[in-house]
């Protein structure tokens, strides 16, 4: 026992006077043959290791790609769709034709589409010019890449105007050739989207004659942040946007123009009067109003031009209130085309990249939406 003892005494104060007192012959080629062997950090981008290549442009391309939970389609069905019920209102006409609008909104800001540029355009209205494909790189959304391919596909043969595709995607046409470009079950795709993202959850109900799939809220929270930017923007009273308008995603690319493609897309989809729950009638008009004038300042190329001032109030809902509207409110619309244009990429908005105008061809084919049906 005790020799075992020691021994270990022995063993542990050779051991430290060789850790007191290293000698350099001895130390050097520890370090060399370590490092040769790969040991320490060898293969790694560590100090004395081997540095990994990559692609600066990967990160660039990941960096702008940050894109929203949820896309246009999502957010306009999920202010339609009742909370407790899970379905959307049956006499509801608008919505279908206007989802396919916001399929190449949401293209568009994606930089997946633009119109092509052409200057002879200039001499057609917004609806008759021309699409074409920026990028085939898919998004991630199903039905998003489904129309990307088929735009894709179709501009090898013909290239087709804004009214022309939002048609053809509704299934507006009597061409058979053409008939393959509907796009078939949009709504009930979107809600199964949204439950897979945790928003809707999927129940059966029953309506005397037949059964239903139904999609009630589940995710509360999600579809009251829409309705406070919804109501936060038409509510403004001044030219700066107000932040509560732009959601929380600040990662997110052109907020200010997805804000007015949302509301201009809902208003157009008759899916507004569910937002407006919490105000009384005199704010109801005026959200109302203030829409009216959003749609008719974005609707025109380029926005807020001398043609959509003059049009402000002639769009769709101007009997619901009396002539004229607020000075605040005008404010507030002259503020929030400002805020687009500096996003579009200069104060003037009149660049040539197209993406913006085919923004401004999309509404203005939905701002006619109640006299195409």
């Amino acid at each position: 026992m005790a020799s075992g003892l020691s021994r270990r005494r022995v063993a542990a104060s050779s051991s430290s006077t060789s850790l007191s007192s290293p000698t350099p012959s001895s130390g050097t080629p520890s370090n060399s043959n370590s490092s040769a062997n790969g040991g320490g950090h060898a293969g790694s981008a560590f100090e004395g290791g081997t540095r990994i290549a990559y692609d600066p442009r990967d990160l660039a391309s990941a960096d702008s790609e940050q894109q929203p939970k949820l896309t246009l389609m999502e957010e306009v069905l999920l202010l339609g769709i009742k909370d407790k019920q899970g379905y959307l209102s049956f006499w509801n006409d608008n919505i279908s034709y206007a989802l396919r609008g916001c399929i190449l909104l949401e293209l568009a800001l994606r930089r997946r589409i633009l119109l092509v540029n052409d200057p002879n355009r200039r001499h057609l209205p917004l609806a008759e010019r021309l699409v074409e494909v920026r990028s085939d790189k898919l998004t991630g959304e199903t039905i998003l890449d489904e129309t990307l391919r088929m735009m894709k596909t179709q501009e090898s043969v013909e290239r087709l105007s804004v009214g022309s595709w939002i048609d053809l995607l509704s299934g507006e046409t009597w061409n058979v050739l053409k008939i393959g470009f509907q796009l078939k079950q949009v709504r009930e795709r979107l809600a199964k989207g949204l439950v897979d993202k945790g928003v809707l959850r999927t129940e059966k109900r029953n309506f005397l004659l037949f059964d239903m799939a139904t999609h009630p809220v589940a995710d509360v929270r999600t579809k009251e942040s829409i309705i406070s930017r919804v109501v936060a923007l038409l509510t403004a009273t001044t030219s700066t946007v107000p932040p509560e308008a732009l959601g929380k995603e600040e990662a997110v690319k052109e907020r200010t123009a997805r804000a007015v493609c949302l509301v201009c897309a809902a208003y157009t989809a008759s899916v507004l009067d569910n937002a407006f729950g919490r105000l009384g009638y005199e704010e109801r008009e005026g959200a109302f109003q203030r829409c009216d004038e959003i749609l008719a300042e974005f609707s025109v190329w380029p926005f807020g031009s001398e043609s959509g001032v003059g049009n402000v109030g002639t769009g769709r809902r101007r009997n619901r209130i009396a002539e004229g509207s607020r000075g605040d409110g005008r404010e507030a619309v002259i503020g929030l085309v400002s805020q687009v244009k500096r996003e579009a990429g200069g104060a003037a908005g009149e660049g040539e990249d197209t993406t913006f105008e085919l923004v401004a061809a999309v509404l203005d084919v939905l701002a006619k939406l109640d006299s195409l049906i």
